[in-house]
């Protein structure tokens, strides 16, 4: 959906805040035991550390990577939502495993076991991640982004970009 570099930058921001909040909450509450309200402020804690971490993976490792990884399964006249699809998955594939690396050393104590907790982290948080990417921050992020590009006085999406939003 971006078009210019400020507009991906942008996007990025808002989607990495969207999963990296959301899945901040996820593991609060595997941690405590269940959800609660006070998991959505205990949540901004590690913000300060995991929102940034996941922009600069996603502007330098990721980004390229995952549409890449993308373009071997799906062909850029596919139809643009399996194109969506196939890109936020590899997205997920790729940011899953080293987000969790860095909450494992960051927030897990884990000592000797870094290796098991670090897998275990992954696991527990792929499907969240993943269906939370497809069925929730992602739509979202979308409607976000194409709102806020039009109220900046862009033009309306073309067919393919709302397309996309699906």
């Amino acid at each position: 959906m971006p078009k210019t570099k400020l507009q991906n930058v942008f996007f990025t921001i808002l989607m990495a805040f969207l999963m990296v909040y959301a899945m901040i909450c996820y593991n609060i509450s595997l941690s405590i035991g269940g959800m609660t309200n006070q998991v959505f402020l205990m949540a901004f804690g590690e913000m300060k550390i995991m929102w940034p971490a996941a922009i600069i993976l996603e502007f330098f490792v990721v980004e390229k990577l995952a549409s890449m990884l993308a373009f071997r399964i799906v062909s850029p006249q596919d139809k643009p939502i399996f194109i969506t699809l196939a890109i936020s998955s590899m997205i997920v594939c790729l940011m899953c495993p080293m987000m969790s690396f860095i909450a494992t050393l960051l927030f897990k104590n884990a000592g000797s076991n870094f290796i098991a907790v670090w897998f275990q982290t992954t696991v527990m948080n792929f499907p969240m991640a993943l269906c939370w990417q497809i069925f929730g921050a992602g739509p979202l992020g979308r409607l976000i982004f194409r709102t806020v590009m039009k109220a900046m006085g862009k033009q309306e999406a073309p067919a393919a970009d709302r397309a996309e939003s699906c």
